[in-house]
């Protein structure tokens, strides 16, 4: 087998950022070859996943693990709609995966379950309502890099999450006099 140089994260990432872009460009080209191009990387998108598929078949479950537990082979799996995990299980270890940052900040996170392809998750965050965002936009990129076919994420209906507390400024800068101060 050769032994050939594996890309890094990074470098999967600028090749998968350059494709999309060559894609753009070719579903706006203009002229009569635009179409037969699209229909040529779908049909050999479509001839890959096959192959992907029929290795799946033929391997081992330990192999499958592997193959779904990394994340560009994950994509793949995905995409051609051949993962072995349902989404579900797979949002759920994106959530696992963020717990014990999110405790060590005070707060939790739960995956409440996944209903009509949206992931609902239950939050519980200390601080201000920007961490609070900044927490469910965390929660929603990382359901969505596992589990990509789910449509969103969303707290789960009955989620205890107060909104920030309104307190009127002026309640901050008057200051209350006690019976023994007054002259």
């Amino acid at each position: 087998m050769d032994d050939h140089a594996r890309l890094d994260e990074a470098a999967v990432a600028e090749r998968l950022s350059r494709l999309d872009g060559l894609l753009e460009q070719l579903e706006g080209a203009p002229g009569p070859m635009t179409g037969a191009a699209i229909e040529a990387v779908r049909t050999l998108t479509e001839v890959y996943g096959e192959a992907l598929a029929r290795v799946l078949d033929a391997a081992d479950p330990a192999l499958v693990d592997r193959m779904a537990a990394d994340d560009l082979v994950g994509h793949l799996l995905v995409l051609h709609d051949i993962h072995p995990e349902p989404p579900e299980v797979r949002a759920a270890r994106a959530v696992d995966g963020l717990r014990p940052a999110v405790r060590e900040r005070g707060g939790d996170v739960e995956l409440a379950g996944v209903e009509e392809g949206v992931a609902r998750v239950r939050l519980a965050a200390k601080g201000c309502g920007s961490s609070s965002a900044s927490l469910e936009e965390a929660v929603r990129e990382a359901v969505l890099a596992l589990a990509p076919e789910l449509s969103g994420v969303e707290r789960a209906p009955g989620d205890d999450a107060r909104p920030p507390a309104f307190v009127p400024v002026d309640t901050l800068t008057v200051r209350t006099v006690s019976a023994g101060e007054r002259s």
